[in-house]
């Protein structure tokens, strides 16, 4: 059985140092963690493994924890992911001034074609040289074997020439 928890906390909370120590007594074991500062706030991703006995054992300690250190913890149990079969995995990387609906309308173009959405981050920053904002994002997307590579690559060319997003897709190699 797995859990996905995901956590909200002020830096100073530091609940990680409460977290982990509390997935390990409970005897589970994490498949994926992954944390960033937002802000004024710290968020964590973690997905654990464990019988169902451990997950019941974490998701109460988490609420313990949750409580005393006045975060926000939420929790669901998920199964494994299935593999996806005959997919590509392809970055996109994008940079353009900060307007809205960058992340969404890619998002969006990317959804209409069966496109799975692995992975996002994106920021936006005050550019050197220039009074503006530039937001930069990058994709970790899953290609179908039945979408035709030529055409996508086409079509979100004429996207980004539409919105003036300066962009790459191109294969994730090893």
């Amino acid at each position: 059985m797995q859990l996905a928890i995901t956590v909200l906390g002020s830096h100073q909370s530091h609940f990680m140092a409460e977290i982990l120590p509390a997935i390990r007594d409970c005897k589970c074991h994490i498949l994926d963690i992954k944390s960033s500062s937002i802000g004024q706030t710290t968020a964590a991703y973690l997905l654990i493994q464990g019988n169902w006995n451990q997950i019941a054992k974490v998701e109460s300690t988490l609420d313990l924890i949750q409580k005393r250190l006045e975060i926000k913890v939420q929790t669901l149990r998920t199964e494994p992911k299935e593999k996806i079969k005959e997919c590509l995995p392809y970055s996109v990387e994008t940079i353009s001034l900060d307007h809205e609906n960058i992340v969404e309308s890619i998002a969006t173009f990317l959804m209409d074609r069966d496109i799975e959405i692995e992975e996002v981050t994106g920021s936006s920053y005050q550019a050197p040289y220039l009074q503006s904002s530039v937001f930069s994002s990058k994709f970790i997307v899953l290609v179908p074997s039945s979408v035709s590579l030529l055409m996508l690559r086409e079509e979100f060319m004429d996207l980004c020439d539409q919105l003036n997003i300066d962009a790459i897709l191109e294969p994730i190699k090893r």
